[in-house]
């Protein structure tokens, strides 16, 4: 499940805002576009990218929403969550 970088994306304003209140650098979800751990499909046209990381000395899973069906991909929005459980999907 592992997928391709995507290193060309522009950051719509609303996950902007929501990057900044959750705490989300540019460049952490750079990171995660570029090198994401794994890719899922959650509609048609929108993917999930996401990555594990470690924060503050806790692992967190950080999610990031593009639209890939664009003339660019945008990135949506993004956040972190301590339930990687839930989210990860083990490789088959």
């Amino acid at each position: 499940m592992s997928a391709e970088p995507i290193t060309d994306f522009m950051i719509t304003p609303h996950a902007a805002f929501e990057m900044e209140r959750r705490g989300l650098s540019e460049k952490a979800v750079a990171q995660i576009l570029s090198a994401p751990g794994q890719r899922l499909e959650v509609a048609s046209g929108r993917v999930v990218l996401q990555s594990k990381i470690l924060f503050e000395g806790k692992e967190y899973l950080v999610r990031v929403f593009v639209d890939i069906n664009k003339r660019s991909v945008e990135v949506v929005t993004a956040y972190r969550t301590s339930r990687i459980k839930r989210y990860w999907r083990e490789e088959k």
